[in-house]
């Protein structure tokens, strides 16, 4: 038998083709495996630019240029394995503190509040060999994440280090001044180098405003960026907005710091420990001179559809209107709809969303019968969930999606009308 080497043009089309139904065995056969790089026909080394790279924990493919990639490969494939993709940081003996009161509207961590926790994250991890913790300072109750996850998980995966959950009754509803000599309590138990509150309608402005007065310091609102800065007090300047949004402010960063949305990237590759935290003395008793009487009921078809957390939103591809307006009222949803929908007349011009409407920053959006135009798309940017009701599975609104349901909104409704009445049924019978 000739020692010669043959060429298979066919095997090596197959190698090259990562389309090919064979493509993986035939790299297998080759001993290549998913093979990044291999010599081709013409004795040119030839490189798959899809095996390149890795999956980061954010799910965003990350190609790391240093050389050591293939360790990064190796260690995503062992995180990848054990269910954990994030990097466990623990961080036993800060040299710092860095407190975050987050809004928690609704009971669970909103976009804001992780923007606000990788803020303090930057300020925290700025200095690696005395690095700095994050503290979370709670009140009230929390709900947890999606899928049922503890609450400290949730911290964890935001970048919190420690977990202060003050409970009381004196704490609940609207009671800023009990709140504020909690964290005034907060103040004199750590001494947290930064103050980072949410200045948002929530109550975090008003929190940090107030805070900022009991203790005596001059905060910085609006912030939206920081960079370091070794001649300010300590080592960084802010920039925030002034002059109704029209004018960038600059000055060191002060212990107080009232952020806006976006300020900083959320914590995404790393997981803390989030370990609780405990006053040493009871909290003050608070002669509070504000009652709260309990929320008021709303009718969410008066709600405006900028402040609106729960929207149902109708597009070209709803023909039972009834069916929608009753399914809006049987959620409590807030009702939108798509520009066909309002220019077709079975929608107020109110409640157009999209660029050309309202932006809404809903926490949950459900889309039904709307194929996701740009501007649409544009309008609900800032919403934490979206919720997609289509028959066509290849349209945009799908692709956005956090959950789609693929068929027509009719029934799908009408049986989630269903599921929500008798679970109200049984309550009521249980009750």
């Amino acid at each position: 038998m000739s020692e010669i080497k043959r060429r298979d043009p066919r095997t090596e089309w197959i190698a090259r083709n990562r389309l090919h139904p064979d493509h993986r065995a035939v790299l297998a056969a080759l001993g290549q495996g998913a093979a990044s790089e291999w010599v081709g026909p013409s004795g040119l080394t030839r490189k798959n630019p899809h095996a390149v790279g890795f999956i980061g924990p954010n799910g965003i493919k990350r190609i790391d240029r240093s050389g050591a990639q293939q360790g990064g490969q190796a260690a995503a494939t062992t995180s990848a394995a054990t269910g954990d993709s994030r990097r466990a940081v623990t961080i036993d003996a800060p040299a710092f503190l860095v407190a975050v009161v987050p809004d928690l509207s609704g009971g669970r961590l909103s976009s804001h509040d992780r923007d606000l926790l990788g803020l303090a994250r930057q300020l925290a991890d700025a200095d690696p060999a005395n690095p700095g913790a994050v503290l979370a300072v709670v009140f009230g109750e929390h709900k947890g994440e999606a899928g049922g996850e503890p609450k400290e998980q949730g911290f964890a995966d935001a970048g919190v280090d420690r977990l202060l959950h003050l409970a009381s009754p004196e704490l609940d509803g609207y009671a800023p001044e009990a709140r504020v000599g909690a964290l005034v309590a907060v103040e004199e138990a750590w001494e947290p180098r930064h103050w980072l509150l949410p200045d948002s309608k929530l109550g975090g402005a008003d929190l940090g405003r107030r805070l900022a007065a009991r203790l005596g310091e001059r905060p910085a609102t609006g912030v939206w960026q920081l960079e370091a800065d070794a001649e300010a007090e300590l080592g960084w300047r802010c920039t925030a907005r002034g002059a109704t949004n029209t004018l960038d402010i600059q000055r060191p960063l002060p212990r107080i710091a009232l952020a806006l949305a976006e300020c900083a990237e959320p914590v995404s590759e790393t997981r803390h420990a989030a370990e609780p935290l405990a006053l040493a003395q009871p909290l003050p008793a608070q002669l509070s001179r504000i009652e709260d009487l309990g929320q008021v009921a709303v009718d969410p078809a008066g709600v405006a559809l900028a402040e609106a957390e729960f929207i149902l939103s109708a597009g070209n591809g709803v023909r039972d209107w009834d069916g929608f307006h009753r399914a809006a009222k049987v959620l409590g949803a807030t009702e939108g709809a798509s520009r066909v929908a309002v220019d077709d007349g079975f929608m107020p011009r109110d409640r157009q969303v999209g660029a050309t409407g309202t932006w809404v920053t809903a926490r949950v959006y459900v889309a039904v019968g709307i194929s996701g135009a740009i501007q649409h798309l544009q309008g609900i940017q800032s919403c934490d969930k979206v919720v997609a009701i289509n028959m066509d599975p290849g349209c945009d609104m799908i692709k956005r999606a956090d959950l789609a349901v693929i068929g027509d909104s009719a029934p799908v409704l009408e049986a989630l009308v269903a599921l929500v009445e008798q679970e109200r049924e049984e309550k009521r019978h249980a009750a």
